[in-house]
């Protein structure tokens, strides 16, 4: 979609500047690819970096264990902002959405990656996986005291939904 979106805009763009030597996109594809890899490549560090904090902030809480510190970590933290991946009610939708298409009952982790998959983001990101499917195991909770879907258990005892 955003490949066709910028072809268009080429195609647009090619009426009112002039041609470079080349009849095709070449050069263009080729800079795009590498600022795709690019951008790959330092979020990958960001995400290296983050791991290393929080390896560093464990240790200085055991530490702080060790030489008697007794208070309260979290409340000694700043408090981080909220972030907001889905609108109200989207979250919700979407994984009735998911369990109406679906032929058996699925794991919270499943609709989460369906979810994934639909929006189109990165599903190699575990740490976001693993915080989506944390949100859909509790809106899935809520839906079920609701009475809109309904749980079991599955042959190793994970919890699969499906809606009512």
């Amino acid at each position: 979609m955003v490949l066709e979106s910028l072809t268009r805009h080429f195609q647009r763009m090619s009426d009112t500047i002039k041609r470079s030597r080349t009849e095709t996109f070449e050069h263009t594809i080729s800079g795009l690819l590498t600022k795709r890899a690019d951008l790959f490549n330092e979020a990958e560090r960001i995400r290296d970096r983050m791991a290393e904090i929080k390896n560093d902030i464990g240790a200085i809480d055991r530490v702080l264990g060790t030489l008697g510190y007794t208070g309260d970590l979290d409340a000694e933290m700043p408090r981080q902002k909220r972030e907001v991946l889905f609108g109200k009610g989207e979250l919700t939708r979407a994984i009735y959405d998911e369990l109406r298409m679906a032929e058996s009952p699925m794991l919270s982790r499943d609709i989460a990656r369906s979810i994934v998959a639909l929006r189109g983001e990165d599903a190699r990101d575990r740490k976001y996986l693993s915080d989506l499917t944390k949100r859909v195991s509790k809106a899935l909770r809520a839906m079920r005291e609701s009475g809109e879907v309904r749980s079991m258990a599955d042959i190793k005892g994970n919890v699969a939904w499906e809606r009512r």
